[in-house]
Order: structure tokens, then C-alpha cells, then sequence
């Protein structure tokens, strides 16, 4: 019966304590909201500093500039680049960039009705990729630019998404930018390239490693053409009001 009784004695004393166990889960929450909290914290921080000052280098950029040894990148402010191209990249990229909050839900329902056989990320998102993430269709990734581009979005003007997104663009295998894609492929200043010009740059996107901008092919002559067309369209019916001068 001693035996017995000491057993007994031993086994409940090795039962967990419930009341340790629900602080230490807690702990464990409270942590998380934390690391939550702070890492909120310095993408706001983030956020608002390229609202203001140059991104100076992108993860993308040091990849190419890895494998390739360097690029060719030259920051220039809006105002140094030509209205002609402004205009041409929304047409074709993200017509609707001045009427939506960041997404485009009528792309985003089409590209669902087609099979997801075609894109919806708007300039946007594509500028928040660049910014402050990585290449690659990864779920994380996207993930992390949905979160990301309403913030943009509130903190950033459209001109500024706009600037960032043409100052960060990537127009042949290492040369990204305007000012650099212009000297590249013309020989002249992003401020003074022509209309055709600037569509044939914004006909090379999202793929200008297969593509030139001053040798076109029957395809990118025949996109230019429809990029020109789309550039008017949004200058007439005012869907450039958010990034014209």
C-alpha cells in the first residue's frame, strides 16, 4: 500500500502545470505581435522614405549587377522625363492607374475569367516589387506586395508611384531606368524622347530582353503603334490628370 501511494505521489507531480502552460503560450503570442509590430513599423518607415528620396539600389538591380558585373541606372526626377513616355508606359502597362487604389479589380476579374493566362499587377504593384521585394511568382512575394501597396498607395502620390516605377524599370538585360533606357537605345535624354520613341520603350515591357527598342520587329512596331494610340486616348479623356504636369 506504500508502494502504491508513493507512485501515485510521483505521477502527479510529473502533470503539467495548466495555468504555466497558458502563460507560456502568451509569451509566445505576445511575441509574435511584437515582431508584428515592429516589422509594420519599419516598412512604414521605409515606405515614407522613398516617398521623398531616390531608391538607391533594389535587390533585382544587385542580382544583375552580380551575374553581369554592373548596370547601367541614371535617376532622373519626373520632370526630366518626357510626358510622351510617362503616358505611353500607363497605356500600356495600367491604363486605369489614376481611377484605381493600387488594384485593378476589373484586371483582376478578367485575368481570373481567362484561366490566369494574362497579368493584372498594376504599375502599382510592380513598383512595390521593385522597391522593396524580390523576382518570382512565389506566394510569400505576392503576399507581401498585396500588403504593401495600399500602404504605397496612401503615403505615396501617383506621380511619385509613377517616377519610382520609370526611374526602376528594367529595359535591357542591366539597364534600368528611363534616362539610362533612352541613352541606350536613342542616344538622347529621357526629357527629350519623342512619342514614337517613348512607345517603343513601353512596347519592350515586361520583356525587354527579347525585344529592342531601336530595332523593333513586325510585333513591336504593330505594339508601338497601339501603345501611341492608347497614350492619346488617356491624354484625351484625362486618365493621366494624376501624373501630368
Amino acid at each position: 500500500m506504500a508502494k502504491r501511494a508513493t507512485s501515485r505521489k510521483k505521477t502527479s507531480g510529473t502533470r503539467r502545470d495548466p495555468s504555466r502552460l497558458r502563460r507560456g503560450i502568451r509569451h509566445v503570442v505576445r511575441r509574435v505581435w511584437q515582431a508584428l509590430a515592429v516589422s509594420l513599423g519599419l516598412i512604414l518607415v521605409w515606405v515614407a522614405l522613398y516617398a521623398i528620396v531616390p531608391v538607391p539600389v533594389t535587390p533585382y538591380m544587385i542580382s544583375q549587377s552580380w551575374r553581369h558585373g554592373g548596370v547601367d541606372r541614371d535617376w532622373v526626377p519626373m520632370e526630366q522625363i518626357s510626358p510622351d513616355l510617362q503616358r505611353a508606359v500607363v497605356a500600356a502597362e495600367d491604363a486605369n492607374f489614376c481611377l484605381h487604389w493600387g488594384f485593378d479589380m476589373g484586371a483582376i476579374r478578367d485575368a481570373i475569367a481567362d484561366g490566369g493566362t494574362r497579368g493584372a499587377s498594376t504599375i502599382s504593384q510592380q513598383t512595390v516589387k521593385n522597391a522593396f521585394l524580390w523576382q518570382g511568382r512565389s506566394w510569400v512575394r505576392k503576399a507581401l506586395e498585396a500588403a504593401i501597396t495600399p500602404v504605397v498607395e496612401l503615403i505615396w502620390s501617383k506621380r511619385r508611384v509613377l517616377e519610382v516605377y520609370l526611374n526602376l524599370a528594367e529595359f535591357d538585360t542591366g539597364v534600368f531606368g528611363a534616362e539610362a533606357a533612352a541613352q541606350h537605345y536613342f542616344g538622347v535624354a529621357a526629357a527629350d524622347l519623342t512619342p514614337v520613341q517613348g512607345a517603343r520603350l513601353a512596347a519592350i515591357l515586361p520583356s525587354p530582353q527579347r525585344r529592342s527598342a531601336s530595332n523593333p520587329g513586325d510585333a513591336t512596331r504593330r505594339r508601338a503603334g497601339q501603345i501611341l494610340d492608347g497614350a492619346a486616348t488617356i491624354h484625351a479623356d484625362g486618365r493621366d490628370d494624376c501624373f501630368a504636369n
